[in-house]
């Protein structure tokens, strides 16, 4: 294509050669002076007003004023290469790229609409659109930084709300198994702490002072001494009788194990059934965490493995617990599974019904590839890394994802294990005009002409 066709070629679309310049290479030469040398020709004449106008002879503008020369000398490294499509000696053509930058590319020399040619990329040519260079220095400033891909046991957290609860081994119900008539009860209340062997109540029950008295004038017979065992007389009051010989009328009933009175119904005066619940205590050093796990969860999740919770009411706190059960059902309503967690709870400070988030760490059998969340560029449709090739020199890199954990998101297909990604200054593609056509230009030969197709027939439409 003739140089000066090309010039105008390139104002049609607005790319003005005369703002393109700096201001010292659109001197003029002076009126009448049009004279060129072998070295330095006249390759056209620009407006003398700056104007986008250009002509490939002598002319003048509608004020009479003579257009000014442009000079090869000045025009030199300014534009485009012009033609020049061959490879040179020793090198590869890899593809032909749009002169204009567009995301395009030929296997063969061609011509664009405007009758540009295409541009040759060659192999290792530092001018791949898909390759930004960045010097050592300016890639230091910035805060480029770049970690390799590796193989690692990805952990994944299950977070799912849930509940405390009494662990059910550690809830201990106060009855007799007598008709009993309750002389004192000790000053405690619901809330209140007991301590295993402390005393609660003081009561009379006619068939145990009969067993006792029995065992007593015959302590070596074995039937007295299973009736009082079959009526749960306390045993400090069964060694006692033994000792003396004498069945004693009031019977002293101790807290069977420490923890807190969540139930009190004794009362002095009273009297008490057999069977009837007089008391009841629960340890709260140990508790269970009952959480919900969606069903598309659970089969991840098995007893023994660390999890991590939050009180609602304690947000500053975390508690350590194992899960130990999977309930066999799933909950027909909320599709869910039902998971406990036992728990320490030396300070009692977790109590019942308070509600909790749970973290179950789930971690999958096996490696898989993996890069820090921070390389992967998202933008809904299409994922990207940025791989650093080295020397300062970096690619955009499409990539599919999987699960994403503890900072590190996995890579299913894109790269290989050791492949540097940049994690760091990722801006560089918003910064880098470049870089941002390297990206364009790796859509499909065809997608810029659907995508023009597409609009046309939109415009058709009524």
């Amino acid at each position: 294509m003739p140089f000066p066709s090309r010039l105008n070629a390139l104002a049609r679309m607005g790319l003005v050669v005369l703002f393109a310049l700096p201001a010292a290479l659109a001197q003029a030469e002076p009126a009448g002076g049009a004279r060129t040398t072998p070295d330095d020709p006249i390759l056209l004449y620009r407006d003398p007003m700056g104007g986008p106008e250009l002509s490939t002879t002598p002319k003048k503008d509608a004020m009479g004023m003579e257009f000014l020369p442009v000079r090869a000398s000045a025009l030199a490294g300014r534009l485009p290469a012009l033609g020049g499509t061959q490879a040179p000696a020793g090198r590869r053509v890899l593809y032909y790229r749009n002169p204009m930058g567009l995301a395009d590319v030929s296997p063969t020399p061609r011509k664009d609409s405007m009758g540009m040619d295409y541009i040759a990329v060659y192999e290792s040519d530092e001018s791949d659109a898909a390759v930004v260079k960045l010097s050592p220095g300016k890639a230091q400033r910035i805060g480029v930084r770049s970690e390799p891909a590796k193989l690692a046991s990805l952990a994944e957290k299950i977070r799912v709300p849930g509940a405390i609860q009494l662990d059910e081994r550690r809830v201990t119900i106060v009855a007799t198994r007598t008709t009993a008539y309750l002389e004192k009860v000790a000053d405690v209340t619901t809330g209140d702490k007991v301590v295993k062997g402390q005393t609660l109540l003081r009561f009379y029950a006619p068939e145990i002072v009969s067993a006792a008295a029995e065992y007593a004038a015959n302590p070596g017979f074995e039937g007295a001494r299973s009736r009082l065992d079959v009526l749960n007389a306390p045993p400090d009051y069964i060694a006692e009788v033994a000792r003396t010989r004498k069945a004693q009328r009031s019977i002293v009933w101790p807290a069977p194990q420490s923890g807190i009175i969540l139930e009190r119904n004794a009362i002095e005066g009273m009297k008490a059934d057999p069977g009837q619940q007089l008391f009841r205590i629960a340890d709260l050093s140990v508790i269970w965490a009952l959480v919900d796990v969606p069903e598309r969860d659970y089969p991840r999740v098995a007893p023994g493995q660390n999890v991590t919770l939050h009180a609602r009411g304690l947000p500053e706190r975390a508690f350590l617990g194992r899960v130990s059960l999977i309930y066999p059902q799933i909950n027909r309503d909320s599709r869910t599974a039902r998971v406990r967690i036992e728990l320490q709870n030396p300070d009692l400070i977790l109590r019942p019904d308070m509600y909790v988030e749970a973290e179950i760490d789930v971690v999958e059998p096996g490696k898989v590839l993996v890069v820090p969340e921070s390389a992967v560029l998202d933008s809904g449709a299409r994922r990207i890394v940025l791989l650093d090739l080295g020397d300062g020199r970096f690619a955009p890199r499409d990539v599919a994802i999987g699960r994403r954990s503890q900072g590190l998101v996995e890579i299913r297909n894109g790269l290989s294990e050791g492949d540097k990604v940049v994690t760091s200054a990722n801006f560089l593609i918003d910064s880098e005009s470049n870089l941002k056509a390297a990206l364009q230009s790796l859509a499909p030969q065809g997608e810029t002409q659907d995508k023009t197709e597409d609009k046309a027939n939109t415009a058709d439409k009524p």
